[in-house]
């Protein structure tokens, strides 16, 4: 006699719906039960393992011949039945049953039959015939959690099962608790066992059902203790969103939320969750994990415009703009703004730049109030505008573009450390080693006070080659 707590290892139950239970299609146990007074009779493998389960079609033509009976067609099946249990049928003879008479050798009928049912009552194994030894007192779903590996095998040694029968899973009672999802039970119901998993997760779920939601699966053991199995994202969960998220003060307060505790918000949020807003700010979110494989997608926020953005904003975001620019940079790029701000831009045709800005726009560039690279190409756009005005130099140190001060010369050095992209609009390094090369040119020192040329040497060497070639003093 195999004691009870054995038993339980071997003893399995079908997880599908009680409608899915049935006996094999086109059989009708209840008429034969007169032809085969025991079950082994058609499934002598259910005893002995040496012999087949199924009985041989042959056997129905004893009967139907054709002329006493019509003749059937009946193949035994061939692959084997979805199922997740740890079930031996060869060991039933030897499990017993506690009754009040002392224990009783199992039986067929003690799986296959409902409590009351006659012989021939035949069903696949019925969970409620398991649930009377191993979880008395319960109903299939509400047993224990321990219960569960107690009768089946881990989700992905099933490999018998279809993403169909997976999605069709019914859900048990204590998923349908308030706060099993978002309030955390359901993590604490599976790291609350001495495994880094309960066993009773890995009967339903792989790791791949828990990277539905959890961005960090990659950090928590008790995922990363579930094997990977991709029919497990047959059963379809949606995240709601939390409560906190529906409070009409979030938007504004959710920064520093982050900022005093981003453990809150790594399960759900991955960092490109911050850029879709904060694109401009690269370091808000760095707390956050980075989206990859391994990982869910997380969460994908919308960004919506603020209420200050409302009541004709368009017309008047101009002097907004300009009063408090780094309030709009955090949450816009350059690049907002050029989509209606160039000058071939149908939304607005004006184009960028304010009435009289050609006359003035020298000063702007020079001081950078505008980036001109943004939007033109300095060394097509520009220089073909100063050309056709004849503002070019003619010669290295001759008339032209710099006429405006006689004596910018004197002065262009402070101007090129200033400003040297506005420069090189126009003139190319060697218009500079002209005057300021040690190879030729007329040895100009182009060093202001205070220059530290071994630290440059040791920083870049190859930046001195250009004016005093491999001789580097």
């Amino acid at each position: 006699m195999i004691p009870r707590a054995s038993v339980a290892l071997v003893i399995g139950l079908l997880l599908a719906n009680a409608a899915a239970a049935q006996g094999p299609a086109g059989f009708d146990h209840a008429r034969h039960a007169q032809v085969f007074p025991t079950c082994q009779a058609c499934h002598p493998g259910a005893e002995n393992p040496d012999s087949a389960f199924w009985p041989e079609p042959a056997r129905c033509t004893a009967c139907h011949d054709g002329s006493t009976l019509p003749r059937v067609a009946w193949q035994p099946p061939t692959a084997p039945h979805p199922s997740n249990l740890k079930f031996v049928h060869d060991l039933v003879p030897l499990m017993t049953r506690a009754t009040p008479r002392g224990p009783e050798p199992l039986g067929c009928r003690d799986c296959h039959v409902p409590a009351g049912g006659g012989r021939m009552d035949v069903h696949r194994a019925l969970s409620e015939r398991c649930i009377e030894c191993h979880a008395p007192g319960s109903t299939h779903l509400t047993a224990p959690d321990t219960v569960c590996a107690t009768c089946h095998v881990p989700l992905v040694r099933a490999a018998s099962l279809r993403t169909t029968d997976i999605a069709n899973f019914p859900v048990p009672p204590s998923h349908r608790e308030s706060g099993f999802v978002t309030g955390g039970l359901h993590g604490r119901r599976a790291t609350g066992t001495s495994q880094p998993v309960a066993p009773s997760c890995a009967t339903c779920h792989a790791r791949d059902f828990c990277l539905t939601c959890h961005v960090d699966g990659p950090e928590r053991a008790a995922i990363q203790a579930l094997d990977p199995d991709p029919r497990a994202r047959a059963i379809v969960v949606h995240l709601p969103r939390p409560p906190s998220h529906d409070d009409p003060s979030f938007v504004s307060r959710h920064g520093a939320m982050v900022r005093a505790n981003p453990q809150q918000c790594v399960t759900c949020h991955t960092r490109e969750s911050c850029l879709t807003c904060h694109a401009p700010s690269q370091g808000v979110g760095v707390a956050l994990h980075a989206a990859g494989p391994g990982r869910a997608r997380g969460a994908q926020p919308h960004r919506l415009p603020p209420p200050s953005h409302r009541e004709n904003f368009v017309r008047r975001h101009a002097s907004v703009a300009a009063a408090t620019p780094a309030t709009c940079a955090g949450c816009h790029v350059r690049g907002d703004c050029l989509q209606c701000h160039r000058p071939n831009a149908a939304a607005n045709p004006a184009g960028y730049h304010p009435a009289g800005f050609l006359q003035s726009h020298p000063a702007a560039a020079y001081s950078r109030e505008a980036r001109c690279s943004d939007c033109h190409n300095t060394g097509g756009f520009c220089q073909a505008c100063h050309a056709t005005a004849g503002l070019v130099p003619t010669k290295t140190l001759g008339s032209g573009y710099h006429d405006v001060s006689r004596t910018f010369i004197a002065g262009h050095g402070q101007a090129a450390r200033q400003s040297l992209e506005s420069c090189t609009a126009c003139h190319a390094e060697r218009d500079c080693l002209t005057c300021h090369s040690a190879l030729g040119g007329r040895r100009f020192n182009p060093h202001g006070p205070g220059f530290d040329a071994e630290r440059l040497k040791r920083k870049n060497a190859q930046m001195c080659t250009v004016c005093h070639g491999a001789a580097i003093p």
